[in-house]
């Protein structure tokens, strides 16, 4: 992929919601070495507001694959913001996705494919897959998705 991280948001189209602030005592995002690691991010909104929900019961696979994409979106606003340049990103590294979602609900891993697709149009397949978790959980201020991540710098 020969085109910028920034170039090809802007070719697919996409826009950045505002980066969230933090929600309390920690760094939205870490430099250590050569690596770069981004606090849970939740599915902001351009409007600057969350969705919220719990998948499976306010939402539907579907809804919470496109949750999982909106986190992404927030995360590289939130990398822009705190980091600098998305561009600086040579790769993901490590992803945990947590849902929230009713008991019932196992397709934890197909909601943060919405998160991981996402990565794959921005960095390209060697690059825009790395290991990954996704579980279920309770989560904070009603999200149905929380994102953290690890990507290793140019």
């Amino acid at each position: 992929m020969n085109e910028s991280p920034t170039k090809r948001i802007e070719s697919l189209g996409l826009k950045l919601p505002p980066a969230p602030k933090p929600a309390g005592v920690y760094r939205p995002t870490l430099l250590v070495d050569k690596f770069l690691y981004v606090s849970g991010q939740g599915p902001m909104k351009l409007d600057g507001n969350l969705i919220k929900g719990r998948v499976g019961k306010d939402l539907d696979l579907e809804q919470g694959k496109l949750a999982a994409r909106q986190v992404g979106l927030t995360m590289l606003s939130s990398i822009q913001n705190h980091f600098g340049s998305i561009d600086k990103i040579k790769r993901v590294i490590k992803v945990l996705g947590m849902v929230d979602c009713t008991d019932d609900f196992t397709k934890q891993p197909l909601v943060i494919n919405g998160f991981s697709e996402l990565m794959v149009d921005i960095f390209g397949e060697d690059n825009g897959i790395g290991v990954r978790s996704a579980v279920g959980m309770t989560l904070p201020h009603g999200i149905p998705v929380e994102i953290e991540a690890m990507f290793e710098i140019y």
